[in-house]
């Protein structure tokens, strides 16, 4: 018998009351609120652990008098973090309202389970102060992962599922941690990345379970599917979206990629409107005080009140300094809901703790093997002792009723997201970005296409000390990143000693971001290192297209492909791929040094870039018979896929990947373009070094040895380039035999319009060294451009015929059997295509005339279309993200399809500078009516950005074409009081970007001009003497 001077506080004691019946929601001093006399009733409640209890309360009591039983048998402290959920008469998931009658709510207790679940979660976990309040949070984590809620990509589910096992089997041991995986179920596809899970557990030897929960939980709150559960709605325009909140506001959902945001701070007021959810906004003063109304239509009046209670509860919970107080009861009428928030606001419950001495309760851990230190003296059985034993009892979870199952199906049908900001602005270059896909097939809907704002929530401070952490490797890798790790000061530590990640993984305000730069290297060396990581990063991703995508296509069908083939593109590819992922190492490696994040930094010794290339470039150099046969690898592959059906439709295939975000042969030609990228990347260092830097020397020798390189090449590679245009060209076009074939050049497609008896038609115009064809958009299925005729060259004069016509910008080409009367859309373009066809011209002359018919000669090809009966498509489907990457299959959003909507064009010259113009790299991008910033992973290639969630990413979730629009710099009334910021516009389309440096603000600009403002010149007299 445990006399009472020796036995430990209970919750109630603990928090102040005078009795041992106090528990977590009750100020100090107050009593629990009596049970009403009467019969009492069982209620079961499923607990985080999987157990079920039955707690006794009266039939009129309160749902706070069970919530704080629940509490008492738990002793817990930080009891308002929580809630109990069940499933209602209408089969949906509600809270248990605590200032209403238990048993009004909950109409058949005895085939109704109550779940005792985590009802809100912190941005940051550091401000959970008590160990059993964070070992139930771990708990909730498990259980999303297991169902499938909490989407995350496999590393981040493999270090996750790793520190679980940590804490309940203790340190790696093969054969036990193989046989608990095959026993226990933690993901739904946990079989695939078993292997990686027990890679990760190796590293966690001496880690006690306080510290896994602790480092389960620094990764889960970093994940964008954290603690937010999603309710579906619509749009006005009845787009499927999904409605959530979080402690910065309220979110929009689409698919699990969040859209937008609106924080706490804009919101004037929530309320609905039977099935409509209406959020209105504050005024905007850039708008003439004028208040924004968004509405959302919902399946229910009862899901919209559902959605606005739990609104009303995370606003008062995360944004109040205590509890709101009753609204005075009204004499006649009554007017809206009296709904409020019940129980301690998030800053009562910290404020407490830190303010009493708590001692620390050991408890018991139901699935640990191991004893730790809440549990080695201690058993749940007392505990359970504190409460009457009338009032609790256990019960197997085999007489669980049919509602339980019922409510674990609805669960996953409105699956709980969550929502974690995204990382900082200022990215290390070994980034900690998260990596959001949904690799776990078959969980919920893959994410859509669009990414919109998603406001910006508030900020967690970080902690400037530094360590290494027991759940990170020696490098600080984590999720296949390197992040900075730090300690908190004494005054800021937990319950737990474990230390403390850092701050990669939230959202910032301004002030952090400035403060975050300022550590940061900024001479402009250190920025065009960075680019060159970049830059490699996606480099790689794009032979891996080559190198794995292509093989594993390749396999399904051996005979499709000869061996010879396959063999010609494995040896020429696989040992580029090797040397460039050991080159991106070091690249990483050196970056990290650069900034110090390395405990070998010594100042000064690695702020360079020059030697790691001198080094790296003397070796390619030896890979150069490789690269002289990549044109070779290309002219097989077109030829194998003309030789055989089934070869054509495996690289139709492969090219309908989302992975093969561009066509297939362009993958091919990027290790020539990289050469291209190096010598540029070079010639900015020398630039910027003076003779003395101890990096010049080394920088200048390796832009020697890779301008020898690019010169040696340069031949290959134009005639590599050309042939791809005119094999990528006979995709887009039917009613062409051969487009193919030697001598012949492309040099400029685009949109003019063509004179007829019926006015000015548009027809799309390509340019080649022997003749020029007009065709327009067809309607086949495949969205391909039928030809309508073709001009040759040799003999053809062009007149301006602006007056004669009385057509602006008008021109007249006369051949040698027709003559064809064509309109610019402005002067700039007309000089563009004079400039162009003159120059063929002279090259047809200078080919004696050689020409041969491209048109078809099958009479079904021979047939034109009508001249009206182009099929057309709205600018708003080309601009939208979906429609930019679902679309490939149909070739609908080609750089031909592109000018054809935007009426513009682009030359061979501005495809040149296209591929030395390529970048990558963070940018935050907002919209013209949002608010806040989204960080994402920008690639600029082939006149478009591609967005990312993270470099990690091994396809883009969306694309912006970019011919056509314009870049500018924000004026001062568009308020974008930020350094750094472009803007993109094109008619009512309006994009703001932001970026790090000055630096890099220059190189984007520069790259987006590239594409956006067409170049007029001559084809360099080197690409006439190829052929």
């Amino acid at each position: 018998m445990v006399e009472p001077a020796d036995r430990p506080s209970t919750a109630g004691q603990r928090l102040g009351a005078p009795d041992s019946f106090g528990v977590s929601t009750l100020e100090p001093g107050l009593h629990l609120p009596a049970q009403a006399p009467g019969r009492k009733v069982s209620i079961r409640v499923q607990m985080l652990d999987d157990t079920q209890e039955v707690f006794q309360i009266s039939q009129r009591s309160l749902g706070k008098v069970l919530f704080d039983l629940i509490c008492v048998h738990l002793n817990l402290v930080e009891g308002d973090y929580f809630g109990l959920e069940y499933q209602d008469q209408r089969k949906m998931t509600v809270w248990l309202d605590l200032l209403k009658p238990t048993l009004k709510q909950i109409r058949r207790p005895k085939n109704t389970i109550l779940r005792f679940v985590v009802k809100f979660f912190p941005p940051d976990h550091t401000q959970i102060m008590e160990e059993l309040t964070q070992y139930l949070f771990a708990l909730q984590i498990k259980r999303d992962l297991a169902c499938g809620h909490l989407i995350c990509n496999d590393s981040s589910a493999a270090l996750m599922v790793s520190h679980i096992i940590q804490s309940e089997i203790g340190d790696f041991d093969e054969t036990q941690s193989w046989q608990h995986l095959l026993h226990n179920k933690y993901l739904p596809d946990q079989d695939a990345i078993r292997d990686k899970i027990t890679d990760c557990h190796r590293k966690h030897v001496g880690q006690t379970p306080a510290e896994s929960d602790y480092q389960l939980l620094e990764i889960a709150r970093r994940l964008e599917m954290y603690g937010v559960r999603l309710h579906p709605a619509k749009d006005r325009e009845g787009t499927k979206l999904s409605l959530a909140v979080a402690h910065t506001g309220v979110l929009v959902f689409q698919g699990y990629t969040k859209i937008n945001a609106f924080n706490w701070s804009k919101i004037r007021k929530l309320s609905f409107k039977r099935k409509r959810f209406l959020i209105k906004l504050r005024a905007d003063p850039a708008q003439s005080g004028h208040h924004d109304t968004l509405e959302f239509a919902m399946a229910s009046r009862d899901c919209c009140k559902i959605f606005w209670k739990i609104c009303v509860e995370y606003h008062a919970f995360f944004r109040l300094f205590e509890e709101p107080k009753p609204k005075p009861k009204p004499i006649l009428f009554t007017r809206g809901s009296s709904f409020r928030f019940s129980g301690r606001t998030q800053k009562q419950i910290i404020d407490y703790v830190k303010d009493s001495e708590l001692k620390t309760v050991p408890f018991e851990r139901k699935h640990s093997k191991i004893l730790s230190s809440s549990s080695m003296h201690h058993q749940s059985s007392f505990f359970r002792s504190q409460v009457p034993i009338e009032n609790v009892r256990s019960i197997p979870l085999e007489d669980l009723p049919d509602s339980a199952g019922q409510m674990d199906s609805n669960s996953a049908q409105e699956p709980p997201g969550a929502t974690s900001a995204t990382n900082g602005f200022r990215d290390n270059p070994v980034a900690p970005g998260s990596d959001l896909r949904q690799n776990h097939k078959g969980v919920g809907s893959p994410p859509d296409q669009r990414l919109l704002n998603p406001g910006s929530p508030a900020s967690i401070p970080a902690s400037p000390l530094k360590s290494h952490h027991p759940g990170l490797n020696a490098h600080g890798i984590l999720n296949g990143e390197v992040v900075g790790v730090c300690l908190v000061a004494p005054s800021q530590l937990s319950p737990l000693t474990s230390p403390l990640l850092a701050d990669a993984g939230y959202v910032r305000n301004d002030d952090e971001d400035e403060a975050r730069r300022k550590k940061f290297p900024t001479d402009k060396a250190y920025f065009i290192a960075k680019e060159l990581l970049t830059t490699e990063r996606t480099y790689l991703k794009e032979l891996q297209v080559i190198t794995e995508c292509f093989h594993s296509i390749a396999e399904k069908d051996e005979e499709a492909f000869p061996v010879t083939v396959r063999n010609l593109i494995s040896a020429n590819y696989d040992p580029i791929h090797k040397f460039h992922k050991g080159f991106l190492k070091e690249v990483e490696t050196r970056l990290a040094q650069w900034e110090g994040r390395s405990n070998a930094h010594i100042k000064g010794d690695y702020q360079r870039i020059g030697d790691v290339l001198l080094k790296n470039i003397q070796s390619l150099r030896q890979l150069t018979t490789h690269l002289q046969k990549h044109l070779e690898c290309l002219v097989e592959l077109e030829r194998a896929c003309r030789s055989s059906r089934k070869a054509e439709a495996l690289c139709g295939e492969l090219e309908q990947q989302r992975v093969c975000y561009l066509p297939f042969n362009i993958f091919l030609l990027r290790p020539l373009h990289r050469l291209l990228h190096y010598k540029l990347i070079l010639e900015r260092l020398c630039k910027h070094y003076p003779p003395t830097h101890d990096d010049f020397r080394d920088s200048r020798a390796a832009l020697a040895d890779i301008t020898e390189m690019v010169l040696q090449l340069q031949g290959a590679m134009m005639k590599m380039e050309n042939f791809q245009k005119l094999l990528e060209l006979k995709k887009d076009l039917t009613g062409i035999d051969n487009l193919a074939i030697p001598g012949r050049e492309f040099i400029r497609l685009g949109c003019l319009s063509k004179l007829s008896g019926k006015g000015l038609q548009q027809r799309m115009f390509f340019l080649f060294s022997d003749s020029l064809v007009y065709t327009s958009r067809g309607m086949t299925p495949s969205n391909q451009f039928k030809v309508h005729g073709q001009l040759p060259l040799f003999g053809m004069t062009i007149t301006e015929s602006e007056e004669e016509w009385g057509v602006p910008h008008s021109f007249t080409l006369f051949g040698q059997r027709q003559s064809v009367v064509v309109a610019a859309s402005c002067a700039a373009e007309m000089e563009r295509w004079v400039e162009d066809i003159r120059m063929a011209i002279d090259l047809a002359e200078q080919s004696n005339g050689l020409h041969m018919d491209l048109l078809s000669t099958s009479p079904s090809d021979k047939k034109l279309l009508d001249e009206g009966g182009a099929e057309h498509e709205s600018e708003e489907e080309l601009c939208g993200s979906r429609s930019s990457l679902e679309r490939q299959a149909q070739r609908g959003n080609t750089t031909v399809h592109v000018c054809w909507h935007r009426n513009t064009s682009v030359s061979m010259v501005d495809f040149s500078i296209a591929v030395e113009n390529q970048l990558s790299g963070n940018l935050l991008r907002k919209f013209k009516n949002s608010n806040g910033w989204q960080k994402l992973w920008v690639v600029f290639t082939n006149f478009s950005l591609f967005f990312y969630k993270s470099h990690q990413d091994d396809y883009p979730l969306a694309s912006l074409p970019l011919l056509g629009y314009s870049v500018t710099i924000p004026s001062e009334s568009e308020n974008i009081h930020k350094d750094y910021v472009f803007k993109l516009h094109f008619k009512s389309h309006v994009y703001y970007f932001r970026s790090e440096s000055e630096y890099t603000f220059e190189r984007w600009m520069e790259v987006i001009r590239s594409a956006t403002c067409s170049v007029s010149r001559s084809l360099p007299s080197a690409r006439k003497d190829l052929y």
